[in-house]
């Protein structure tokens, strides 16, 4: 552990900053540290802590607690004890731990230096500890008189430290911290003097003598005194060019040239405008500069961060006049260890004509020695493919009029909260200019005379710098073949189009880079989110997949997302560029068998048990049909209501779409059809009409594997109901008849009677209304034998609509209102629904257009209350009627709108224009509409 005061009261412990949440406790701490081996007294502590006579009666208790909590602090080390010693207490521990003993030991080293540049690099090794106001956040009154002797020693060391400098030649290099020492502490002679010193050696005697001047007169106007015996003889040293003032020639070093280390730009540069406008504003948030963080998102390797920073330091060196110094870190390369900052700090000193043998051996020393160089000047510092922030901050200059560009794979938490980096995370190019970049590459007459190929060519690239750039050259090197053939290649192999024995060539190489630096945990997580079903995940399914444990799994996504492999969006979701998420699958085949066979169960059980539970909260009149137990370890996702269920489903009905066919390729039928039958509901309230058709098609294919006969006669009646929803009409009939006679043949009234259900519907569609009906009642008559009564009312429901259709409105009140006393006794909102609907239609036809109104507007409530869109489509329409026979136009005109803007959401073109045509009737007063 190790405990500073040389600017926040903070701990260190394993490298790791700790800072006392509690200001007493800090306070308490800082005096401890100050006094470090020897014992403070619980007197003076109280004394310290409050202001002479307000100290409360419990002061000393107080302490005491403070005392106890820092022990347990402290406690974790063996090294450094707190202990009781009368009168107080003592902190023993290494003064090298303490940063103000450290600093006045390096301090004490420095002065036995010789010469002045050896004693310089040592006081900036010494001063490079500080970290702003001492004792800063421990606001006690028995304090201040310490802060400020730290605050004057650490000056006092700050000016012995420019005296060097300015003795051993560097005085160009201190004139800029000197101005702004004096600016700080207009009435400190000795800051004066240096400068006036360094001014006069850098060739600039009229500005010494100015600055005297300026000097003079202010310690007249604040004062009323003048310069002190020092000043005036340097002034007037100056005044006789006194040739002692200048140094020997050997000890002059000469003029460094100025760095100008920038990379060539690349050439061409298309996009990134946002970016580009995101680093000016950086730029000119303050006339002293900015420091900026490029980092990248969706695998950083190959996103464009090198590309951008360059193009824009070249795009802006008239504003470093000073120089441009370029360091490649290699924290992601295909061969060699990250740059160690040592290696980087030693170039950047060389190219600032250091000569060797006046460059410290330390790192500290030389990063010291690096920051007095830049301090005051002009200059950009790009800092690229940086591994870790701690890399990074040896680097970085201590004076603002430097601007720092920084490119990594990484986030860099470190650089930007100690550091205050400017965060800008680069994404993959939008489309027009992820066409401009390949276009711009390609000859003209080349890509005119396909545009349709390069627009697919956007496509397969996903917009990513990298890719296209690949693709470009692949086009280059291939002047005779056309673009569609190109295109055609890239579509076969995929991610394989993009590989190259060159490393540095290759998407996968420079991908492959950013997987050195995880773990080898890490690592497998990154590669079964690759073949995880699904176009994202959530943490949930991520548990299940990997088989860790929530705190690990969320470690190991936190990795990948700090590593920008990863991409965190919003709903707590994680996905994955196209591109990355191919190279993940590839590593995923590196895997043994049994571990990706067994994460992908594990997953689909998940997303199957998950989808069957909220099945039953959206649905829980349905039929039940359990799926087989879950995968040991699987723990579905809890799911506390019914809209939390509909959520749920809505926002993974992709991925369950997946998870069927995953499971269709490791043999699970199970599964596959369990998915089908899970979905159904919500496909039908969602009017996913073609997913649903495909997701039984598929079940169909699994059905065959399955023992169950029942089985195959539900997924022939789905899928033919299925079909009738999409005007299949053939195919509706003929797996319904297949499924009839199945459940005949194994003697299943419930499926005999649902099946009548289904061909009521597909009959509907065909436009035989008496065949409907027919189907109906049998149905009714099978489910008042099996004494179910929700099925019972659906039917009663169904026979009363089927025979409003046929004008029979008698019959068809007197069922739906027997329908809905029997939804309302049995709490089915959604059949409630359905009959209030039934009801509205038929007072509508027998004039009672009000009561209708009434009707479908209860309908519609229950209906948005559940979310069944389809149903809210056609309840909609449904309340349009009444009021166009009311006079109501305006309100017809609105709920049909409404309808038609569902209706072409649905994809229901058919019912889209008939109420189009309602619409068009509305404005055409010759023409009347007045069925639904």
């Amino acid at each position: 552990m190790e405990f500073g005061v040389l600017g926040p009261v903070v701990t260190w412990h394993e490298g790791r900053e700790h800072t006392i949440a509690s200001g007493r406790q800090r306070c308490v701490l800082a005096l401890l540290v100050l006094e470090a081996g020897r014992v403070v007294s619980l007197d003076r502590l109280v004394d310290a802590l409050w202001e002479a006579g307000s100290a409360p009666r419990t002061a000393r208790n107080v302490v005491q607690q403070c005392v106890s909590e820092l022990r347990k602090l402290v406690a974790v080390d063996p090294g450094a004890r707190l202990v009781l010693k009368a009168p107080g207490y003592a902190l023993e521990v290494d003064p090298q731990r303490v940063d103000l003993h450290r600093f006045r030991s390096l301090v004490a080293a420095a002065r036995a230096e010789d010469p002045a540049v050896g004693r310089a690099a040592g006081l900036r090794r010494a001063l490079a500890l500080w970290r702003g106001e001492p004792l800063a956040g421990a606001d006690a009154p028995g304090l201040v008189p310490a802060r400020q002797a730290l605050a004057e020693e650490r000056l006092a060391v700050l000016e012995e430290c420019l005296t060097a400098e300015v003795e051993s030649g560097r005085h160009a290099e201190a004139v800029p911290e000197l101005t702004a020492l004096v600016a700080e502490h207009p009435l400190r002679e000795r800051p004066a003097e240096l400068l006036m010193l360094a001014l006069y050696r850098g060739g600039r005697a009229s500005e010494a003598l100015e600055h005297y001047h300026h000097t003079r007169q202010r310690l007249a106007e604040q004062l009323g005194t003048d310069p002190g015996p020092a000043l005036r003889e340097l002034h007037q040293r100056v005044l006789t060019a006194d040739p002692a003032l200048t140094l020997p020639t050997r000890d002059t070093p000469p003029p460094a040239a100025t760095p100008r280390q920038l990379p060539a730009p690349p050439a061409p540069f298309t996009g990134r405008r946002d970016e580009l406008d995101r680093l000016d504003t950086a730029l000119h948030a303050s006339n002293q500069g900015a420091t900026v963080t490029i980092s990248a998102l969706a695998g950083a390797g190959g996103i464009g961060k090198t590309w951008l920073a360059l193009h824009w330091a070249h795009r802006h060196t008239d504003r470093f006049p000073d120089g441009q110094m370029f360091v490649d870190l290699r924290g992601f390369s295909p061969t060699g260890d990250p740059t160690d900052p040592a290696v980087a700090v030693r170039g950047f000193l060389d190219a600032l004509g250091v000569e060797p043998g006046r460059i410290p051996t330390d790192l500290d020393a030389q990063a010291a020695l690096y920051r007095s160089l830049v301090a005051g000047k002009r200059m950009l510092i790009v800092l690229d493919n940086a591994a870790t922030s701690d890399q990074v901050i040896p680097l970085l200059p201590g004076t603002p009029t430097c601007t720092v560009l920084v490119t990594s794979r990484r986030k860099l938490a470190a650089l930007i909260d100690r550091h205050g980096a400017r965060h800008l995370t680069l994404d993959v190019l939008d489309r027009d200019e992820a066409r401009a970049l390949l276009t711009t590459r390609l000859p003209a007459d080349r890509a005119t005379a396909e545009p349709d190929a390069v627009d697919e060519l956007v496509t397969l690239c996903g917009a990513y710098p990298l890719a296209l750039a690949i693709t470009a050259r692949t086009a280059a090197i291939r002047p005779a073949l056309p673009l569609t053939e190109i295109t055609a290649e890239l579509r076969a192999l995929g991610l394989e189009a993009f590989d190259h024995d060159d490393p540095a060539a290759g998407l996968p190489a420079v991908l492959s880079w950013s997987l050195h630096r995880l773990t080898e945990q890490q690592r497998t997580v990154f590669a079964l989110l690759g073949i995880a079903p699904g176009p994202d995940t959530t943490l949930p399914a991520v548990v299940a997949l990997t088989g860790l444990s929530p705190a690990n799994a969320r470690k190991a996504l936190s990795a990948l997302e700090e590593a920008s492999l990863v991409e965190r969006r919003p709903g707590g979701r994680y996905g994955m560029h196209d591109l990355v998420r191919a190279y993940a699958t590839t590593t995923a085949h590196a895997l043994p068998d049994d571990v990706r066979e067994t994460a992908l169960t594990r997953v689909v059980d998940f997303h199957l048990h998950t989808a069957h539970a909220a099945d039953r909260l959206v649905d829980p009149h349905g039929t039940l049909v359990p799926p087989d137990p879950c995968t040991p370890g699987v723990r579905p996702l809890p799911l506390p209501d019914a809209a939390t269920a509909m959520a749920w489903l809505e926002a993974e009905h992709a991925t369950l779409l997946a998870t069927q066919r995953t499971a269709a390729a490791l043999g699970r039928h199970h599964v596959v059809w369990h998915l089908a039958w899970t979905l159904d509901t919500f496909h039908h309230q969602r009017g996913h009409r073609r997913d649903a058709l495909a997701a039984w098609r598929t079940a169909l294919d699994a059905a065959a594997h399955l023992p169950d006969p029942a089985t195959r006669s539900r997924t022939h009646r789905h899928l033919g109901h299925a079909c009738a929803r999409l005007g299949l009409h053939e195919q509706a009939t003929g797996h319904l008849e297949r499924a009839l006679d199945l459940a005949v043949r194994h003697h299943d009234p419930a499926e005999q009677a649902l099946t009548h259900r289904t061909l009521a519907v597909a009959w509907e569609r065909r436009g035989n209304v008496r065949r409907t009906l027919e189907h109906s009642r049998h149905a009714l008559d099978l489910y008042r034998s099996l004494d179910q009564p929700v099925p019972e009312a659906l039917a009663l429901n169904a026979v009363g609509w089927y025979a409003a259709r046929l004008g029979d409105f008698d019959t068809a009140r007197d069922h739906c209102h027997a329908a809905l006393t029997l939804h309302r006794r049995h709490h089915h909102p959604a059949g409630e629904a359905a009959t209030l609907d039934s009801l509205g239609f038929i007072a509508h036809r027998t004039g009672s257009h009000r009561q209708a109104l009434d009707h479908y507007h209860q309908a519609l409530n229950l209906f948005r209350a559940l979310g069944h869109t389809v149903e809210i489509a056609d309840s909609l329409n449904g309340v349009g009627h009444p009021h166009a026979a009311l006079g109501h136009h305006e309100q017809a005109r609105a709920v049909w709108r409404e309808a038609l803007e569902l209706y072409r959401d649905q994809g229901r073109d058919a019912d889209a224009d008939r109420v189009q045509r309602q619409l068009d009737d509305l404005d055409n007063p010759t023409t009347t509409s007045g069925s639904t």
